[in-house]
């Protein structure tokens, strides 16, 4: 028969016992020293969580210069930490507030979605007025297309001094009648295949400005796309590879009617360069495109009313607010900006009454060659300086509240 243990055994001293008593002590012992041994590791974790930032939750409401309140859209999920040149402040220009026409897109626009995206105040073009040093000193902490960073103050200077007319600061420059509330009606043209076969060219002609961009050609093309170009959108840098890459399909140079404007998007010092030799009727002096003449791509009207230069805020400002890329949150950030025909695109919606737009990216794409001109089928190439896909969905977001017309080919 098994004799009880003897009193005491295994006490809350923790005296030491023989056998099985004793054997649940060192456990008993073990434990409290693993205890001892996990606890400060256990403060140290809490202590990092603690110090961990929460990711936020809802949207962040960015610093502006315009003196209406202003959030970043809803639908965007906020980039935890950016880079400084991100910069969402900008300056303040009134030039387009004044629309009569009763059914502007300014005036539908505060209702939608976009709401608290829109700036009205943001400043469109740079022109004579804009190179000051105070300004100067406020763009060059933004690099490329968003900023002055890489433009020297004396080529700056020289080259938008020139943008001195009327004109300069405005896009379009009164050449439709002054009708009381009448509304502009813009027709953006991009390059995409859907436009192929879609006898889409009366409708585009017979707005009141056509917007193109790139390797625009017409020629050939008439009846799909229209022949009428009273804008030209690009930078220098996609205007000399358009001319390198399309010159076999017949684009030899930008579109050059009476009627044609050339709206320079500058992502490098070679585009004031270029600025500064046409309005002197001189050759580029310096830099990749030396020896150049203006006269080549624009033909020989060269006065300063021929000319417009988008403003860098303004660029910075689409990037910011209505095409903020996932890349923008990785360290290849520096790389982006949204294409070309997107900056288009958006100065028409924040110029213009109405806007159609014709032969940009649908959900259908791959049912389409990447250009209308192309001689076979080629497939929409993608790159990652511009996101194609959000600016196609961007495209949808806007069709979808109603400030934007958009050709959708056989999916509409």
């Amino acid at each position: 028969m098994r004799r009880p243990p003897a009193p005491g055994c295994c006490s809350a001293a923790l005296v030491l016992c023989p056998g099985r008593c004793a054997r649940g002590a060192g456990l008993a012992l073990a434990l409290l020293a693993l205890l001892l041994l996990l606890l400060p590791v256990q403060r140290r974790l809490g202590l990092e969580l603690s110090r961990t930032p929460a990711r936020p939750q809802g949207p962040r409401a960015p610093v502006t210069a315009a003196s209406e309140p202003v959030t970043r859209p809803p639908h965007l999920t906020p980039i935890p930490s950016l880079p400084p040149s991100l910069g969402d402040t900008y300056g303040r220009d009134e030039t387009y507030r004044s629309s009569e026409c009763p059914s502007s897109i300014r005036k539908r626009i505060a209702a939608t979605e976009f709401g608290a995206t829109f700036l009205a105040t943001i400043p469109v073009l740079q022109w004579a007025q804009h190179a000051r040093e105070d300004e100067y000193r406020r763009l060059r902490r933004y690099a490329g297309a968003h900023g002055w960073k890489d433009i020297s103050w004396d080529v700056l200077k020289a080259s938008l001094s020139l943008l001195n007319t009327s004109a300069s600061g405005l896009l379009f420059d009164g050449r439709q009648p002054a009708v009381p509330a009448r509304c502009v009606r813009c027709a953006v043209v991009g390059n995409g295949g859907i436009l192929n076969g879609s006898r889409m060219g009366p409708t585009i002609d017979a707005h009141d400005h056509v917007f193109r961009v790139n390797g625009a050609i017409t020629v050939g093309f008439e009846r799909d796309v229209g022949n009428r170009t009273s804008f030209y959108v690009f930078s220098t840098n996609t205007m000399m590879n358009s001319l390198s890459s399309y010159a076999a399909d017949g684009f030899k140079h930008p579109p050059q009617t009476p009627e044609t404007r050339y709206v320079f998007l500058p992502d490098h010092d070679r585009d004031y360069l270029l600025l500064r030799a046409a309005l002197t009727h001189q050759r580029v002096d310096r830099g990749r495109d030396k020896g150049a003449w203006p006269q080549e791509y624009f033909g020989p009207d060269l006065r300063p009313g021929k000319f417009r230069m988008l403003h860098p805020d303004f660029i910075r400002y689409l990037r910011n607010r209505f095409l903020r890329a996932d890349i923008l949150a990785t360290p290849h950030w520096p790389l982006y900006r949204p294409s070309t025909g997107a900056v288009m695109l958006l100065a028409a919606i924040h110029t213009c009454d109405e806007v159609s737009a014709f032969g940009f990216m649908t959900p259908g794409y791959r049912a389409y060659s990447d250009h209308y001109f192309d001689r076979r089928h080629k497939q929409v190439q993608f790159f990652a300086n511009h996101d194609l896909k959000m600016e196609m969905q961007l495209w949808q977001r806007l069709q979808r509240s109603g400030l934007l017309r958009l050709y959708t080919g056989t999916e509409g």
